[in-house]
């Protein structure tokens, strides 16, 4: 009589591993994107907002590793297209990014956190 076990592959010599429990594993590694915070989530909460250097910044420091990883990605993306537009302008960086921040921190909503330079955060 031959009993039915659920498929599993050998991870090493004689050693099985259940895929069941593999698979688990990678969906627990995989990132939580569908919970992560949003920019609007976390300006409305206070804890991001618009910086005069063009680029998104925590208020709070040090921020917590959610807030510092939504500021690092949308920072690197705002870096991208601020260099993009620089060069198809023929313009240097900081001059787009001072542009930039002016910009949104115009359209920055009532009651979210903005800076201007050299000074502190400040509820527009």
């Amino acid at each position: 009589m031959h009993m039915r076990t659920r498929p599993s592959i050998r991870s090493a010599p004689g050693r099985p591993v259940d895929l069941a429990r593999l698979l688990l594993g990678f969906v627990l590694l995989l990132p939580l994107t569908g919970f992560a915070i949003t920019i609007d989530e976390a300006k409305a909460a206070g804890l991001v907002g618009e910086d005069a250097s063009g680029y998104l910044a925590a208020v709070a420091d040090p921020p917590n590793a959610e807030v510092a990883a939504l500021v690092t990605e949308v920072n690197e993306k705002r870096r991208a297209e601020y260099t993009r537009i620089a060069a198809k302008n023929g313009i240097d960086v900081v001059q787009v990014e001072q542009l930039a921040g002016k910009k949104a921190i115009e359209r920055t909503a009532s009651g979210h956190y903005v800076r201007l330079a050299g000074e502190d955060w400040r509820r527009k």
